[in-house]
């Protein structure tokens, strides 16, 4: 295995550790950090006139991942 590839997973499970501890400690009682699901919903409501940019937006960073890691 290489150095690098080596690196990029460290990176990711890195990232994956980081966003479970940041979800446990939303979860807290009386905690000032929003969960993902309460970012993802304030994300969703954001609108330009009738146009829904947060659900767009959401859409395409959903599609952008798919494509980029889970279409090999």
């Amino acid at each position: 295995m290489s150095a690098t590839r080596l690196l990029v997973i460290v990176g990711f499970l890195a990232a994956i550790g980081l966003v479970a501890v940041l979800e446990f400690a939303s979860r807290r009682e009386r905690s000032r950090i929003p969960s993902l699901g309460d970012v993802c919903a304030f994300v969703m409501q954001y609108e330009v006139g009738r146009v829904p940019v947060g659900r767009i937006g959401l859409f395409g960073f959903w599609w952008w991942v798919g494509w980029h890691f889970f279409a090999r």
